[in-house]
Order: C-alpha cells, then sequence, then structure tokens
C-alpha cells in the first residue's frame, strides 16, 4: 500500500502527542547571562518551537536499490558530469570517474595535497554553476599535520580526466590536531555564492587555543562550528551578516554548529537545510538562519560520550536557533538531498537524509518549514551520501572500505 503523508501524519503526531503526555514539560535552566563575544546579527527571529522527536518510524515501500559500482575505499561524495560520467571522492584522497556505468581504474591525477587522518581526508566535491563553460571543480579536504590540520577549499579545472591549476581558497581558522569533526559540505546558493560547513575541531577532551574544541562554536572570531559563505572565487560577499563586525570573522553565514555533513537547498523557497551530527545522540535536521545561532554546545539533546550525561545548559538556546527535529538514539546523519523529480510522484518536495549509524535514508516530509512525517529506507551500510541524479533516481554512496554506489529505483 503507498505511503501517503497524512495517514503517517496522524499516525506521528498522535504518537508524539503520547510520549509528550508521558514524559511531563521539558524544563530548563535560567539563561546564563548574556556572551557578549558571540551575539547573533540583528535579524527577526521566528517562534521557538518544540522539535520533532521521532524515535521509531516506519518503513517506505514501493522502492529498491541496486548496486552499481563496488570496490570504492570510504566514498565521501558524488558530482553528476555532463553527458552522463560521474565523480566520486574517495576519503584516502582519490578522485575517481565512473563513465558508461563502470568505474575507471586509474584516479584523476593533479589534485591537492590531502591528510588521510580518521574522518579527515579527501571529503566534499560540487561542481561550479557554469561547470559546462569554466570546467571548474570545488573539493574540501584536511591539510595539514596530525597535530596542526584544517578544513580546506580548492577549486581546480577539470580537462582531459585531469586536475590543472588547482588552487587553494579557504583555510579554516584556527588550526587544530587530531583527525575529528572536519564538516566540510558544499551548497551552491541561487546567487553564485558558496555555503561550506566547517567542523567545531573534536570532542572533549581536545582543546584549541586553551578551551575546549567544541566551545569554538560560540565564538566570532574562529570559523570552526560554522557555516561560511564565500564568493566561487574564495573572497567574502560584502552582504555577509558580520562583515561589518570588527571581532567577528566576516566569512561567518551562520554559527552554533558541530558537524554538518549534509546541506541541501529548498527549490521551490531558497531555504537551506542541514544535517548536524549531535553528541551522545541529539542529531539535528536544522533550517538555517543567516547570522543565527544554532546553540552547540550551549544546546543540544544530547550527552557527553565520556559520562552519558547531560552538559549543555540548554535543550535550545534561548534567543537562538532551534532543531527542526532531533534524533536520539542517533543515527549520525550525513549527505541530504530534495527529491523533485516524477520517478517517484509521491515523494516529490520532500527530503532525504543518510544516515551512517542508522545505516538507512530517512524520508522527511515538510510542510510550512517544519518536518511532519518521516519513514525509512534501510540500507544495510553506512550511508554516507544521497543525491538526485538527472535521471530522477536517487544516488547513495555507502561509507565502507568496500564501499557502494547505490540507485534507488520504483519496486516495479
Amino acid at each position: 500500500m503507498a505511503f501517503r503523508r497524512y495517514e503517517l501524519g496522524a499516525v506521528l503526531a498522535f504518537g508524539l502527542l503520547m510520549m509528550w503526555a508521558c514524559r511531563g514539560p521539558l524544563t530548563q535552566p535560567d539563561p546564563p547571562e548574556p556572551r557578549a563575544e558571540r551575539p547573533a546579527a540583528e535579524e527577526e527571529r521566528a517562534p521557538q518551537e518544540e522539535p520533532m522527536q521521532v524515535t521509531e518510524v516506519p518503513q517506505a515501500e514501493g522502492w529498491r536499490y541496486s548496486t552499481l559500482i563496488e570496490n570504492l575505499e570510504h566514498p565521501w561524495s558524488l558530482a553528476f558530469l555532463p553527458g552522463g560520467d560521474m565523480l566520486i571522492t574517495e576519503r584516502p584522497g582519490r578522485l575517481r570517474m565512473v563513465r558508461n556505468g563502470e568505474l575507471l581504474d586509474q584516479p584523476i591525477p593533479g589534485g591537492a595535497e590531502v591528510l588521510v587522518l580518521n574522518q579527515g581526508g579527501l571529503l566534499d566535491l560540487s561542481l561550479h554553476p557554469d561547470f559546462e563553460s569554466n570546467r571548474l571543480i570545488y573539493m574540501t579536504y584536511a591539510s595539514g599535520t596530525e597535530q596542526e590540520n584544517r578544513t580546506t577549499l580548492a577549486r581546480g579545472r577539470l580537462e582531459s580526466d585531469r586536475l590543472h591549476d588547482v588552487e587553494v581558497l579557504y583555510e579554516a581558522v584556527p588550526p587544530k590536531s587530531g583527525g575529528e569533526h572536519f564538516g566540510s559540505r558544499l551548497l551552491w546558493l541561487p546567487d553564485g555564492t558558496l555555503l561550506m560547513s566547517i567542523g567545531d575541531g573534536g570532542n572533549p577532551p581536545r582543546e584549541i587555543d586553551g578551551i575546549l574544541a567544541r566551545d569554538h562554536a560560540q565564538r566570532l572570531d574562529t570559523s570552526l562550528g560554522s557555516i561560511i559563505r564565500l564568493n566561487d572565487d574564495g573572497s567574502i560577499p560584502d552582504d555577509n551578516p558580520f562583515v561589518d563586525r570588527e571581532d567577528a570573522r566576516p566569512e561567518i553565514y551562520s554559527y552554533g554548529h558541530r558537524n554538518i555533513q549534509g546541506m541541501a537547498l529548498d527549490p521551490d523557497t531558497g531555504n537551506v537545510w542541514v544535517n548536524d551530527h549531535g553528541p551522545l545522540g541529539g542529531d539535528e535536521l536544522n533550517l538555517v538562519q543567516r547570522g543565527g545561532n544554532h546553540g552547540w554546545p550551549l544546546a543540544t539533546y544530547g550527552a557527553d560520550y565520556r559520562t552519558g550525561e547531560r552538559f549543555a545548559e540548554y535543550y535550545v538556546l534561548p534567543d537562538g536557533v532551534a532543531p527542526k527535529a532531533v534524533w536520539t538514539p542517533a543515527k549520525a546523519p550525513s549527505g541530504i538531498a530534495f527529491y523533485t523529480a516524477d520517478v517517484f510522484e509521491d515523494w516529490q518536495g520532500d527530503l532525504f537524509s543518510g544516515g551512517l549509524v542508522g545505516q538507512e535514508v530517512r524520508r522527511i516530509v515538510l510542510e510550512n518549514h517544519r518536518p511532519v512525517a518521516q519513514e525509512t529506507l534501510p540500507i544495510p551500510q553506512r550511508v554516507r551520501l544521497v543525491a538526485q541524479g538527472p535521471d530522477g533516481f536517487l544516488y547513495v554512496l555507502t561509507d565502507e572500505p568496500d564501499g557502494q554506489l547505490l540507485r534507488i529505483e520504483p519496486a516495479e
């Protein structure tokens, strides 16, 4: 029986109401003193709303997946080229080409020098909006050493199956140690500017410049734990929200993020949606607000890895941006994509979110800028990326030593 939004929405609404009644009202401590070093940009904030919290969801029906490519080592991102070829990044530092449905044996040469360390390596990949004329591709990756590294953005020109003129456009500030929390997703906005997510630098007890790495997400003088906005040449747009602040980095677009590995643009509204990894539980789906403080680490539904106890003052930061959905236990959200094609007509306008720990693709139905229903498409591997292809199918990359490229198709 085909999934219908109003049926699932009614069931979930009733379930959430019963869960809320059973647990009692959510209490929060008194607000702290204002943090003068990291105030939000002066923009009108929407009223705070309780995020959607769902622990169990039904399985989607009417779909299947087929395996297209195997033998990918921890693939991270995918780009569809004009003419039908595909580019895939592998975290160990290789850029691979898929041509005529086959993975070419040799990686694309000419790339940047990549630090391969734990979560770090060659990560996201995005084509310039005018790729057909300028052949420019943008890549994020970890650079540096184990003791001093950073999330880096570079671009190069793809010609004759080789990268040329590779140049670094941006490096996260300040550098950090270890191989955690690089963020690294890219998203083009309709005005031709580029968003890039940068992780907070790592879990406690890791410190950067004498404070916990995660606390940098509440500072304006660092790009850690933020989304930045750049022009296509790496320069700073003159209308960024903090560009006139002497105590702020002008590239910052939003902040208070932990480790965003999924960003998608709603083609109907222009809204930017992101997945953010929580700590122990508390993964989030967020609707990004320009200049907004999304709360981390002052606000989270998650707990400390070391103790299993809550550490944050708030679930939702007063005067901050509340998440639209929270996932506990964690599904470890990865890439997200809006579905706009007609292969799955019932899915049009819905958001699809990968899950690493959850080993799934999560379908999220949105109405009035809020999730109202969810269902799961189980994938028996860690899902790193979900992307809509030019043929109207959904494509999935699995984050495994022998990773795969899958295609989600109608069951018929």
